[in-house]
């Protein structure tokens, strides 16, 4: 199957990026590289993509669909946590701007045997790096009833988590839960008909729980995300794309943490704290999707983008 992945908001974040020729951008989720291929025709000559994505398969894509910049563009299989990691071992020192597209890619979606679709009869696997340990088969036959409820619940926002739970713990006393469609049929059980009738598909929730589960993605993109701002430029931007409630929220607290000066408490008479601002927020609310876009591009629909810019941080003799 060729790698197809639309690039989600494409022209607010070329905006949002304020590309600069010959600047110095790093793509924390390179998927098959569509975003990355429009910022890199903008910042030549001279410019350079560091493209990072755990997604062997998407690697590969990127670098064919890329290959007319290959001189200009490093590509790195490894997860986007070890971006400072990243950057130290290429030598990077500042970088113009950082982009975060998080979620799972189309692709991924359609691949059928990647298990990450309720829609395609699939082992349960939902690793986004096949060289990773744990697949969601592991999770739903090892965890307590508890722990698959927390998930469901917490990453899925899904209403009838303890009883999706509860199904999955009695069939797997009779055998394993092995393939995606045996967990959606569980799932259809667990849900009641009526509630069945409404929404989106019974499945949805508890497979982006489970896929965020067994990649991790919530547990350290805060650190993440201080990372990338620690990389920038003073006038820099980065650039969060997010597709769950949950990642959204990371993004706009730790935005706001960044951008919040001292921090010690009102009654004080003078800063001890010595906090500085880092950032100043650009979206003050989360951008959003066209109308015609999420009429092309469906997938869209729950996206949303938020920017800071890295400002001048002032050092204790400058700010006193």
């Amino acid at each position: 199957m060729e790698f197809h992945h639309v690039p989600v908001m494409l022209e607010e974040v070329i905006m949002y990026l304020d590309l600069r020729q010959g600047g110095t951008y790093v793509d924390c989720t390179l998927g098959g590289g569509g975003h990355t291929s429009e910022i890199i025709k903008r910042i030549l000559p001279g410019g350079r993509v560091i493209g990072i994505d755990q997604d062997p398969n998407a690697l590969e894509a990127a670098r064919n669909n890329l290959e007319p910049y290959k001189d200009c563009i490093t590509l790195v299989h490894s997860n986007f946590y070890r971006l400072k990691e990243i950057a130290a071992e290429l030598g990077l020192g500042e970088a113009d701007g950082v982009l975060f597209d998080l979620g799972v890619s189309s692709f991924q979606l359609d691949e059928g045997d990647r298990g990450f679709s309720y829609m395609h009869d699939a082992p349960l696997d939902m690793r986004m790096n096949p060289e990773e340990p744990v697949t969601a088969e592991v999770l739903v036959n090892t965890l307590t009833e508890d722990e698959l409820a927390r998930i469901i619940s917490e990453y899925g926002e899904e209403r009838w988590a303890r009883r999706i739970a509860r199904f999955i713990t009695e069939r797997r006393r009779m055998r394993p839960v092995r393939t995606t469609g045996e967990l959606v049929e569980i799932i259809k059980k667990a849900i009641p008909a009526g509630a069945r009738r409404e929404g989106p598909h019974p499945a949805k929730r508890t497979f982006q729980a489970l896929r965020i589960a067994v990649n991790d993605e919530l547990n350290r993109f805060a650190k993440t995300l201080r990372d990338a701002v620690d990389i920038l430029k003073p006038g820099g931007r980065v650039c969060v794309i997010s597709f769950h409630s949950l990642e959204d929220r990371i993004a706009k607290e730790v935005f706001r943490e960044l951008a919040r000066d001292c921090i010690c408490p009102p009654e004080l008479p003078v800063c001890r704290c010595k906090k500085r601002k880092q950032v100043e927020i650009i979206t003050g609310k989360p951008v959003v999707p066209s109308s015609s876009e999420i009429e092309v591009n469906p997938r869209a629909r729950s996206a949303r983008l938020r920017v800071a810019r890295k400002c001048r941080v002032l050092n204790d003799r400058e700010a006193e």
